[in-house]
């Protein structure tokens, strides 16, 4: 199978799509045809996780060995702790739940950059250069990347973060790891400006192809794609009677989890509605209520990891909805560079639904949900519950661990969640570095660790 840029570039294979991360004309990887997977879902129905894995990927990592290919998708979910990998926990008559916490980092983005680090480690062995991966993260994304990429030799990791507006926690999986190849940079901005900086160096082709530079965001498509698994996995677990009439809630900001789950209805798989939750930084929210995409300033809040105005992955949308016209993609994506908004004449996108919540609802929602179903969730998965509709079926993605935003349930005079994987960074000295958050720093940056200067 071949992958092409929503820009219009040439296309690729998937190996190329998942090194390059970002396509030379600023793009993003997206397959060149769907495969339809309907006949296969009566004998996938009954596979475990990995297996059912290793059966989705084949369709798009053509250019990988089945043994490749198998070793990399049976090491990414060893270290999972739950024996499902992403069980589906049913809370009422109509609600259950997809736990996406039982990673090394108790974050859904586990599932991702696990495999994601095994796919760097084959190309790594198989073109003999080393690689050097850029990321930025709200929160989970760069836990999850550098879990995924310790012990790889020839991989140096730079991941930028917004400094003060993570969990604490969440930064201590960033910075204590003790290894001598991860670089956590703390800047004084936002995600946006750290993922706009990212953006910029990936653009530098020159500067790219120079410290062979791949990302780690959910800019690459593989990232997508290996969520969309998870959304399978559940799926195939419902009964057949109530497949086509549950919709996915699914907490996001980057819209690259929700985005992962509608690519499924491009292969077969009837899935009546997504519904976009995000927190008080509700630009998602404003778009599939208006039609309009325009960003404000980010507040931080209660769910730091969807503390995001631009949202990357719309551009992958965008391309759908614009049926496929590359140059119309890049039109668009100019004017809202340019102006920060973007009104869209006729956004009628019905399997999408959203809702929006502030920080003081999220406390008295994760209150409610334990009271209701003995169930605690986090704060991110929590704005997945306001307004649901009791009478309707529902999967709500549960993202991350209680464990990871102690603050929240502090302060809400709530019991503290614990976990022993978290407990023991607590003990260990946080390591980073301030840089300023603008291209030619943070490429200096970089030249520097990698001894270029």
């Amino acid at each position: 199978m071949q992958f092409l840029s929503t820009r219009g570039g040439s296309s690729v294979t998937f190996t190329s799509a998942v090194a390059q991360g970002l396509a030379p004309d600023g793009g993003l990887y997206l397959p060149e045809d769907f495969p339809d997977l309907r006949s296969n879902l009566d004998q996938w129905s009954s596979l475990d996780y990995p297996t059912l894995c290793l059966e989705f990927f084949r369709y798009f990592a053509t250019d990988i060995s089945e043994h490749d290919l198998k070793e990399s998708i049976d090491s990414a979910y060893r270290s999972f702790s739950h024996n499902e990998t992403a069980p589906l926990i049913e809370l009422g008559i109509n609600c259950k739940c997809l736990e996406l916490f039982h990673g090394p980092t108790l974050a859904f983005k586990d599932f991702a950059l696990q495999l994601l680090g095994n796919f760097y480690e084959l190309q790594i062995k198989r073109e003999q250069k080393p690689l050097c991966i850029l990321g930025a993260t709200s929160g989970d994304t760069g836990a999850a990347a550098i879990s995924g990429l310790l012990g790889k030799d020839g991989v140096t990791v730079f991941i930028l973060y917004p400094k003060g507006k993570v969990s604490p926690l969440q930064e201590m999986q960033m910075t204590c790891t003790d290894a001598g190849n991860v670089f956590p940079i703390a800047i004084d901005g936002t995600f946006d400006d750290a993922q706009r900086t990212v953006k910029e160096l990936f653009a530098d082709l020159e500067f790219r192809e120079d410290v062979h530079l791949s990302a780690v965001n959910s800019i690459n498509l593989a990232r997508i794609l290996a969520q969309s698994v998870y959304y399978l996995y559940a799926w195939l677990k419902l009964p057949p009677c109530d497949r086509d009439q549950t919709k996915f809630v699914v907490p996001t900001g980057n819209f690259g989890n929700v985005f992962a789950g509608w690519l499924l209805t491009k292969m077969g798989i009837g899935i009546s509605e997504f519904r976009v939750a995000t927190n008080q930084n509700d630009v998602l929210h404003r778009l599939f209520s208006s039609g309009k995409y325009s960003i404000g300033e980010v507040e931080p809040s209660l769910a730091p990891s969807m503390d995001i105005q631009v949202a990357s992955n719309f551009e992958r949308l965008l391309y759908y909805v614009l049926d496929k016209d590359s140059s119309k993609v890049v039109e668009v994506m100019k004017s809202f560079r340019s102006s920060g908004k973007y009104s869209f004449e006729n956004f009628d996108l019905p399997v999408f639904s959203s809702v929006s919540t502030t920080d003081d609802e999220i406390p008295q929602l994760i209150k409610s949900i334990k009271d209701d179903f003995g169930y605690l969730v986090d704060p991110h998965t929590a704005c997945a519950f306001k307004d649901l509709d009791p009478d309707r079926k529902a999967v709500v993605l549960a993202t991350a661990h209680p464990a990871k935003f102690p603050s929240v349930y502090e302060q809400s005079g709530m019991e503290v969640p614990v976990s022993p994987a978290l407990d023991k960074l607590k003990n260990r000295d946080p390591l980073y570095y301030e840089v300023s958050v603008d291209t030619e720093s943070i490429r200096a940056f970089i030249l520097e660790k990698l001894n270029r200067v």
